[in-house]
């Protein structure tokens, strides 16, 4: 199966969050215990909205730590990728393949396993006298909207310890809820066994063909097609026809 070129917005989106399913009285609260925690550590953090796919959060020791502009850190929602422009323009590629990666092999497994990971990232970003640091940046789950879909990602940055340089950048994969730590490199999506027909009728479905009109030009009954849409449904461990064609491009099997 051949990849599809995808942005790491476009994988956000194939969360198909929608509004009702969240309630931002939760980040609130969340966002009063994040300055809380601030106080204490000294570490950066960040957190990303992936229904609205933003930056919506960076602590105060972003100032400290590495001199940004804490008028900026403050209003970071309204200043768009600032964090981001300041990532090694060697390293942030690196990042955004990485992390289209790791996004395909989460919503690879079921549903209730999807938030059970942390991604350990180790990469450059410039400091505020213009000096490529080395940091550690720890990103995993913080919130889920009401049918358990990922909805905001906590990130916790600070110094590596290591600053020996290499263009390079490290990623670690750990599971929160077993401890097993795996490398992406290792990671392989599963195999799906479908059908030649099962694979033409997902193109059909996604080309937005109904039942009947699949049924027409394949030249088959209605009752087949349902069989075979049912059949598609189970092998790819989804609900409906949009997860399943979400489900297509995540694998490959549609472009």
């Amino acid at each position: 199966m051949k990849p599809t070129n995808i942005t790491r917005e476009e994988m956000w989106a194939r969360q198909c969050l929608a509004a009702e399913d969240i309630d931002y009285a939760v980040w609130e609260r969340d966002k009063a215990m994040l300055h809380q925690m601030e106080r204490i550590s000294r570490s950066c953090s960040f957190v990303v909205d992936v229904y609205k796919g933003k930056y919506v959060y960076a602590s105060s020791n972003f100032a400290d730590l590495l001199g940004y502009d804490s008028r900026k850190i403050c209003t970071l929602e309204r200043q768009g990728d600032y964090l981001e422009s300041r990532f090694h323009p060697d390293d942030f590629p690196q990042l955004e393949k990485l992390q289209i990666k790791l996004s395909r092999f989460i919503y690879s497994l079921p549903p209730e396993q999807r938030n059970d990971y942390c991604n350990i990232y180790s990469f450059r970003v410039r400091n505020a006298k213009g000096q490529y640091t080395r940091v550690i940046s720890r990103q995993q789950v913080l919130e889920r909207e009401r049918t358990g879909k990922a909805w905001l990602i906590v990130g916790n940055m600070d110094i590596a310890p290591n600053q020996k340089k290499h263009e390079q950048v490290d990623c670690t994969v750990l599971n929160l809820k077993n401890g097993e730590i795996f490398s992406p490199t290792l990671l392989s999506l599963p195999r799906i066994d479908l059908t030649e027909r099962e694979i033409e009728i997902l193109h059909l479905i996604q080309r937005g063909f109904l039942s009947k009109e699949i049924a027409y030009q394949l030249g088959i009954s209605i009752h087949t097609v349902n069989i075979h849409r049912q059949n598609l449904l189970r092998k790819l461990g989804v609900q409906n026809s949009i997860e399943a064609i979400n489900k297509g491009l995540d694998l490959g099997l549609l472009k």
